[in-house]
């Protein structure tokens, strides 16, 4: 039998019978007829996705395996469990959707009293005003502690409590412009978070419409004049960037009001422009920024509705037609009659 033959010839040639290397059996009839040739074994790999090498340098592979949440349990404190949340927000901005709702339960369930929610409060102002390009990360943050912290103290809610910290150094608008290097420095990043809390602060309003917070659109106008007031080249570059932030923001907003503002600030960056003592350099980007709100601040507005090219409307409609030939060699398109 076929069975038979093959297994005396596995032996002979003492090959293990559960190998599956090709093997060659000799003719023994019709039995065997068609050339017998078994499966190549099949190679696994022992390279893990999880491999050093398919990671970026400086790539921090713990965060990948574990939330930021995962370890919480062992802080003794809200200010260490909140700056560490701070910082992992920093290196990882991408964990903001998948770890802000547990952070948010988490601090609803330590924030019992009106002294640690001031805590809160100024941990966050803190960072967004002291970590450069946290000002975002921070101004959403607010944003969502504003509408998911339940704790509402004698002294306010979150966004109460945030508004009133941000007026202490508002307040202090007149002295800190005209400080030294490092107080300017602080001064500037309070401007640009601030601008970024109004881009992303949504109050609802009586009817359940979701507006911005109107005292802080009347904080950056005054906040610009105060830049403007003090030409110098750091102030001018804060006040280059706040526009480019929030002008067309601003600018809509006042013009519902019928107030023309942005015409008085471009008014101000001229005589700046002639006048000032500054660089040449920020006086090109104060230019830059008057040909970018001449421009509606690079927004791109449809006037007419889109037609479909025809040979009739478009010179170029035959522009990207093939060539062809007559019998004589001479070429003509879809154009020629």
């Amino acid at each position: 039998p076929l069975i038979k033959n093959f297994s005396e010839h596995l032996q002979q040639a003492r090959i293990p019978s559960g190998s599956q290397e090709k093997v060659s059996v000799p003719d023994s009839g019709p039995e065997m007829a068609e050339s017998q040739v078994a499966v190549a074994p099949v190679v696994t790999s022992k390279l893990s996705v999880k491999a050093p090498e398919f990671y970026p340098s400086g790539y921090n592979q713990n965060f990948a395996d574990s939330s930021f949440e995962d370890e919480y349990d062992g802080y003794l404190t809200l200010a260490e469990y909140v700056q560490d949340f701070l910082n992992h927000l920093a290196k990882q901005p991408g964990c903001f959707e998948t770890e802000i709702e547990q952070f948010a339960e988490t601090v609803n369930s330590w924030v019992t009293a009106d002294e640690t929610l001031q805590e809160l409060v100024e941990l966050v102002y803190q960072q967004a005003t002291s970590v450069p390009n946290f000002s975002y990360m921070g101004a959403r943050l607010c944003n969502y502690l504003s509408h998911h912290l339940n704790i509402s103290t004698q002294s306010g809610s979150f966004r109460q409590l945030l508004l009133q910290r941000c007026q202490t150094e508002y307040e202090n608008r007149d002295e800190t412009v005209k400080g030294d290097e490092t107080t300017q420095k602080q001064f500037h990043a309070f401007v640009l978070f601030l601008a970024e809390l109004y881009l992303n602060l949504e109050i609802k309003g009586t009817k359940g419409q979701v507006t911005r917070a109107e005292i802080l659109q009347e904080g950056l106008r005054e906040l610009l004049n105060v830049l403007f007031s003090n030409p110098v080249d750091n102030n001018l570059r804060c006040a280059v960037k706040l526009l480019k932030l929030t002008g067309s923001v601003l600018e809509d907003a006042w013009k519902e009001k019928g107030k023309n503002y942005m015409e008085e600030i471009i008014q101000r960056i001229e005589n700046v422009v002639l006048d000032a003592n500054c660089s040449r350099d920020v006086k090109h980007m104060l230019l830059k920024v008057v040909e970018l709100r001449s421009s509606n601040w690079g927004r791109v507005h449809e006037t007419s509705p889109h037609t479909k090219a025809t040979p009739e409307n478009d010179p170029n409609y035959f522009m990207n037609e093939p060539t062809f030939y007559t019998s004589d060699g001479v070429p003509f398109t879809a154009a020629d009659p």
